[in-house]
């Protein structure tokens, strides 16, 4: 009775055991199945840092033909780059990679145009780039540049005391020139005093905060442009009256911007919100953290940008022309139009409280077929340069802008973010106590409880 007992219980456990190792291998082999059939990963960092861009996703989902990505490298160096390149194969059925070891086949890899290890070459139709590295700048760079296949040219004016793209200095715009680089916009000079004119192939024209009167014919200049169905950016800053470098008013220049519906005010904001304290900003840098609905900042929710010494703008629709705002300053600002001193009064009567536009977008109507002249105006120029360019949304304010002006929305989005700085920064008192803490006090805490324990059971 008990050996048959004992038999039946044997039979069970076994019976179980096997049940139990039959349903494990099942589901580790559906997992294994799923995890190979459906690449999936979740980014947990702050900034998704490991995630590819809204723009980078934008542009490799609405591939409407195949795209190549061929990368050339030594064959025990081709699984640093799988993650990466696989992130875009699983964006579209249309992105196809392929690896060579040039080494291994050096007639294939010179086919294909191969120039450099740990490189890239991307082809879409009978377009092809090379992407310099497998970073996703580089490889979303050189799609961009495949499907656009044109040269554009934003070409910044000079002669007046304007932003140098060749100056690397902290006011240059070297950095901007570098940044829409990324986009294949190629940046270059272009002086109206010497030929009042702005050349065909300029893509986009950008005032870059001149110093200095715009003579007339440079104004007729830019008017014409536009008005013909050309794009410009004019940046320009409160005429202020401090130091040794004065600001001139421009008066024929912003009696144009006037007649399109945005008049510049002769003032300077003043931003006291505390947020931008926090964040290290004086008050002579204003804070924009909400945008109006426009393709330039619709992409922005929830993206800080500075705009160092601005000026307010007015702005209305005119005869030909559709003025829309893009952002005011927050509600905690004010202008003042004393521009002569650095000593400022916040609590002057005269002084107007914000919220107060900063920058407006505009269309002017060519009564041509297929032509729309279209402007971006911004009472600030400092922040394109390279000190505040990094500053958090204004690298991809800046590119958004550009994308809008040339016609190219579909770019317009928020780009690779750079890596985020996360380190923690203590006084001596600070790194003292979490000293003491981890070395003394939690070791005691830990003791004392094991010592209460036995004491207890005892």
């Amino acid at each position: 009775m008990n050996t048959e007992l004992l038999k039946a219980r044997q039979t069970r456990y076994v019976a179980y055991a096997t049940l139990y190792i039959v349903v494990a291998l099942a589901v580790l082999t559906v997992a294994n199945v799923l995890a190979n059939r459906y690449d999936k990963s979740y980014d947990a960092t702050a900034n998704k840092r490991y995630s590819l861009s809204d723009q980078t996703i934008k542009v490799v989902k609405g591939l409407k033909q195949d795209a190549t990505i061929t990368y050339f490298a030594q064959d025990s160096q081709f699984g640093t780059a799988k993650d990466k390149l696989d992130m875009y194969a699983n964006l579209s059925p249309k992105v196809h990679v392929v690896y060579v070891d040039p080494d291994k086949k050096p007639l294939v890899a010179t086919q294909a145009g191969f120039k450099n290890l740990n490189t890239a070459i991307v082809q879409i139709g009978a377009n092809k780039n090379e992407a310099k590295s497998i970073g996703e700048e580089d490889l979303t760079g050189a799609i961009i540049r495949d499907l656009k296949n044109t040269a554009r040219t934003v070409c910044f004016v000079t002669g007046s005391g304007e932003h140098q793209i060749d100056d690397s200095g902290r006011s240059g715009y070297s950095r901007l020139k570098d940044l829409i680089a990324k986009d294949d916009y190629q940046g270059k000079s272009i002086d109206l005093l010497q030929k009042a004119e702005v050349p065909s192939d300029c893509t986009v024209l950008v005032v870059g905060g001149p110093h200095g009167d715009y003579q007339q014919p440079e104004v007729d200049a830019l008017k014409k442009y536009v008005e013909d169905g050309g794009r410009a950016l004019i940046l320009l800053d409160p005429p202020l009256k401090v130091g040794r470098e004065e600001i001139a008013d421009n008066e024929p220049l912003t009696s144009l911007l006037g007649g399109w519906g945005v008049t510049p005010n002769k003032d300077l904001i003043l931003d006291f919100n505390p947020v931008g304290q926090l964040a290290g900003l004086g008050p002579q840098v204003a804070l924009v953290t909400r945008y109006d609905s426009h393709p330039i900042v619709n992409e922005m929710k929830g993206t800080a940008t500075g705009f160092p010494l601005s000026r307010s703008l007015a702005t209305k629709n005119a005869d030909k022309t559709t003025v829309e705002k893009l952002f005011d300053s927050s509600e905690s600002s004010l202008s003042t139009a004393k521009l002569d001193s650095d000593r400022i009064d916040p609590s002057d009567p005269k002084n107007k409280k914000g919220p107060l536009t900063i920058a407006a977008a505009g269309t002017y109507k060519t009564g041509k077929e297929n032509s729309q002249g279209r402007f971006v105006v911004v009472g600030s120029s400092l922040w394109a340069a390279n000190s505040f360019l990094p500053f958090n949304g204004n690298r991809d304010l800046a590119l958004n802008t550009i994308n809008w002006l040339s016609s190219d929305e579909d770019l317009i989005s928020i780009r690779p973010k750079e890596p985020e700085d996360r380190k923690l920064t203590m006084t001596r008192a600070q790194v003292r106590w979490v000293g003491i803490t981890s070395l003394l006090l939690i070791p005691l805490i830990v003791i004392g409880t094991g010592l209460s324990v036995w004491w207890r059971r005892r």
